[in-house]
This record gives structure tokens, sequence and C-alpha cells, in this order.
């Protein structure tokens, strides 16, 4: 899928703006279609069968959204159609994500069922979000119904966010894909924040992976201390920069269409709590939980701390569980969950020295994600004792070879975690220097040939989101 991916960037997506600018350029409806059918194919190119997933997906919620709107005008009770909705989408979920995990857990508890090889499809836990999105905000008054299932489907499928995110929630662009506005402005900001976006996942994150995969390769097989180490660190700035990569080439990619997206990360290494963390990292699929979970089961607005712990761990229980049918995502929801009640209730970071504050919130993330990385809790629990001086030793020359041969996109990694590149971005503005702005254009031409290489070269490429 990726490789196709690719494939498509470099060969057709030119192709693609040629023909929604030049000919389609004042037929909306024309356009909708057209990118539909884009994206439809985009998928089918690296997932030919699992297309007729998505396009069921589509059909499905398509009619959902016309029977809750159905009930909403004659003012009948909408339960029916929700929970129906509830039920078939995260019936399809758990089916292709969990069902294998479910079964080899009874089995393991003396059932003898025979366990079906099922592919998971890239991206379903990301569109299977936004088509419930789609059914809850009309139920919700948040966006009109659409009458035609083109416009279901052009929402669910967007080809920019589609296997990697950002989840879209309806309400963002139910009024964008009939009145949205394209402009000069808007398509070359968008190009600019794409080609951010694929020099993050190509030319820092796969490089970190090559350390991070190394490390966690080794867990109980020799991994000292100080590789155990600089395993974790990679591994967490592998991980933002290509989840913000790719969210970054999404918005960027959105842009160039018209469409405007949230944004889906906030700089959350710079954040001075673990909560603030979590508010700023993955910020789509919070929102969607606190908006379809947290809220619904009466947020903040409870009579008892007891009922605010209860919504807080279901959000988290969630969390863990959508990310992936495999008991170290539970474990890295149930830590993080803790941690933010030691946070609330007990006064973790409270009163502390500003460093400290800023460092102990990265400190637990970068520990949790031990569990994340991991393939199974056995091997999250090696993996720490190295990092705690039960492995193989403190030192060895892996961690000088790495650290010699890696330094330079580790130091951009961490500088890029960093809230700098607005802050350059708002200086350069200012100066309304003719000679800065070249300097970036030919800055982000630069990222884009060398990205490009990287890709046609085929270099280290992992995707981080096929479990999602």
């Amino acid at each position: 899928m990726l490789f196709s991916s690719s494939v498509f960037l470099f060969l057709f997506l030119p192709l693609v703006l040629i023909i929604y600018y030049v000919p389609l350029r004042r037929f909306r409806q024309a356009q909708n279609v057209f990118l539909l059918l884009v994206s439809l194919g985009f998928y089918a190119w690296g997932e030919p069968w699992f297309v007729l997933v998505m396009i069921g997906s589509i059909v499905i919620n398509y009619f959902f959204g016309l029977w809750v709107d159905y009930n909403k005008r004659r003012e009948r009770s909408c339960r029916v159609p929700i929970l129906l909705a509830l039920l078939i989408n995260f019936g399809i979920l758990f089916v292709f994500k969990y069902l294998m995990f479910t079964l080899g857990i009874l089995n393991g508890l003396g059932a003898s069922f025979v366990i079906p090889v099922i592919e998971l499809p890239i991206g379903i836990s990301f569109f299977t979000f936004q088509a419930l999105s789609y059914v809850l905000d009309v139920h919700r008054d948040r966006g009109k119904v659409q009458r035609s299932p083109l416009k279901v489907g052009l929402y669910i499928s967007f080809f920019p966010q589609l296997i990697a995110g950002p989840i879209v929630k309806y309400e963002t662009v139910a009024d964008q894909i009939d009145n949205r506005k394209e402009s000069w402005e808007d398509f070359s900001a968008g190009c600019a924040r794409f080609v951010v976006g694929l020099g993050k996942k190509v030319l820092l994150s796969n490089q970190l992976a090559i350390i991070a995969d190394r490390a966690y390769g080794m867990a109980g097989d020799g991994l000292t201390t100080s590789f155990a180490w600089l395993g974790a660190v990679a591994y967490i700035l592998q991980l933002y920069n290509d989840f913000s990569g790719y969210s970054d080439m999404a918005i960027g990619l959105g842009r160039m269409f018209g469409f405007h997206f949230l944004e889906n990360f906030n700089y959350p290494f710079a954040a001075n709590s673990l909560a603030d963390l979590w508010r700023r990292w993955h910020i789509s699929l919070a929102t969607w939980f606190r908006d379809y979970v947290y809220i619904p089961l009466g947020g903040s607005r409870v009579d008892s701390k007891a009922k605010l712990i209860r919504n807080i761990f279901m959000v988290w229980l969630c969390t863990g569980i959508w990310h992936g049918a495999n008991w170290t995502y539970l474990a890295w929801g149930m830590v993080n969950f803790a941690m933010l009640m030691l946070e609330k209730y007990g006064g973790l970071g409270r009163g502390w020295p500003k460093f400290f504050q800023w460092l102990y919130p990265l400190a637990v993330f970068l520990l949790t994600c031990v569990f994340f990385r991991s393939d199974s809790i056995g091997a999250a629990l090696q993996y720490f004792q190295a990092m705690f001086g039960f492995g193989a030793g403190l030192g060895d020359g892996l961690t000088v070879l790495y650290l010699t041969e890696c330094w330079l996109p580790l130091l951009a990694a961490v500088v890029f975690a960093a809230p700098v590149a607005p802050r350059l971005r708002d200086w350069v503005g200012k100066r309304n220097c003719v000679a800065l702005d070249l300097g970036y254009a030919l800055l982000i031409a630069g990222v884009f040939l060398v990205s490009a290489s990287f890709i046609i070269k085929g270099t280290y490429n992992p995707f981080i989101y096929f479990n999602f």
C-alpha cells in the first residue's frame, strides 16, 4: 500500500490536480465526483478487494444518515438507527481487526475455535470513525444530511487522510463539500505543508526507525542500557515525525483542493503536563472520543468524582482498544489513564519547577511507548529490564555507532519537535524580505527533491499505521 501511495504521489497527483483545476474548475459537482473516483481508485490500487468494504461502509452510513434525518424531521426517536449504526460499524471493525485476537483469548480459556486468517484493511479504523461521525453529526444537528451518496462517499473516502488520518469529523467539512473556495494562496500553502510532512516522514522518521527497530528487536537478546534508551528516544521521535508528517501531508493536500482540515498535532513535546501533552497529540482522535464517548457519558458535568473517573477511564480504554488487537495497546492506555489520575488527583507535577513540569510528561510518554512499540507484554518487560540496568551491560559500541551515523536526523527531529518552525516562519513573515521568501521556497524545493530521491531509491519505509 505504501509503495502504491508513492506511485500515486509522483505519477498521478499532478494529473489529478490538472484535471481538477482546468476542465472541472467551475463545476463543483463534477469536481466532487472526480475526487470520489480518485479516492476509491487510490485505495483500490493498493487494496483492490477491501475497497468493497469501504463502499459498503459508504452505502450503509448514507442510509443511516437518511433514516436519522427522517426521524428527526418527524420528531421521532433516533435511538434505533443510531444503535444499529453503532452495531454495524463496530461489528465490521470487530470482524476485521479484533476477531482473531478474541478467538485466541477464548481458545486460551479452553475453547477450540478455528481462527481464520483475516487481513486488515489499511485505515479501517480511520474511515469507520469518519463514517460514524457523519451519522452522529446529522443526529446532533452539526451538519446537514447529504441526499447524494456520492457526497457521503467523498467525505468518508477522501484520499489525503484516508489511510493515516487525521480523523475529520463531518461537522468540520460538511459545508466545504459544496461551498469550499480554492485560491492560489491556499494551493501554495498546501504544497509547502505537504512537503514539510513528506520530509518529516522520509528524512526523519524513516531514518530513526532504523535505530528503534534494531533496539526493540534486541529486547532480551543482548540489549544494553544505553542502546535501550537510545532506541526508546528514537522511537518516540520516529512516531511523532511519522504521524505528524502524515497529518501535515493530509492537511496540505486537502488545502490544495480547497478543504481546510483541523490541526492534528500542536507540539506535544513542549507540554508542561501529561494532560497538556495528550491535548496536543492526535487531536482528531482525542476530540472524536471527547464528542462521541466522554460528553455522552456526562463529561465533567457529573455529580461525583467516581463518575468523572469512570468517564476518563472509558475514553482511555477505548483509545487503547482502537489502536490495535494486542494487550500492549490496552496496557499503554491503562498506564496513561493511571498517570493522568495521579496528575489530576494526586498532585503529580503540581508546584514542580518548570523544567521538571516539562520533563516528567515526556518521560511518562517515552516509557509508556515501550508498551506501544513492543510486540507483547513480555517483550515490553524485557525492554524495561534493559533500560533500568538489567540487560547485557550499560554501554556498547552499537550505541556509539548509531549516534555517530544518525546524529543529524536525531538532532533535526529534536529541533522540529519543538515549536521552532512556526516562530521562524513568523519571523520571516514580519521581515517582508524577497530574499528570505526565495530562500524558503528553495528550501521547500530541496526537501521535496531529497525526499523524492529517498523514495525512488526504495530506502527503508515502514508504515506504522498498518494496525489502524
